[in-house]
């Protein structure tokens, strides 16, 4: 599946949601169901800097493609990563370079966040984009 497919999927999903506090919850749920982070991987390095609460992504690149994993102390923040984990991962590089992260704003789920917490929106779209620029062709 494309990543404009999953972008149109993950915001059908939210369009079920009529209520931004239902939206939450279901964007929390995708937290929770995140691969495991490794603790001996919650590291400096890989600490999403300028984010409220802690946020770390590890990425790998395995036939081609990203594999994201990521964690937050905060499980907000970890549904928020965690729906950029569902678009990006699987993509290649190049696919994820490329691909336009504003789709966020139309999740209509930062217009309820404080500024710094909407802020780590961006912070967390543009890590992902330089985990794929590490491995770009």
């Amino acid at each position: 599946m494309s990543i404009e497919s999953k972008k149109k999927e993950l915001l059908e999903e939210l369009g079920f949601f009529h209520d931004w506090t239902e939206r939450y919850e279901y964007v929390i749920g995708l937290g929770k169901r995140l691969k495991p982070f490794p603790a001996e991987k919650q590291t400096e390095d890989r600490l999403i800097k300028g984010c409220q609460s802690q946020v770390w992504l590890d990425a790998s690149h395995e036939d081609g493609v990203m594999h994201y994993i990521a964690d937050s102390d905060s499980l907000i923040t970890k549904g928020m990563i965690a729906l950029f984990v569902q678009v990006l991962d699987g993509e290649t590089p190049d696919a994820i370079l490329q691909a336009d992260m504003g789709f966020i704003d139309e999740t209509g789920l930062k217009e309820h966040l404080a500024p710094t917490r909407a802020n780590a929106l961006n912070l967390m779209a543009t890590q992902m984009k330089q985990r794929a620029l590490d491995f770009a062709s």
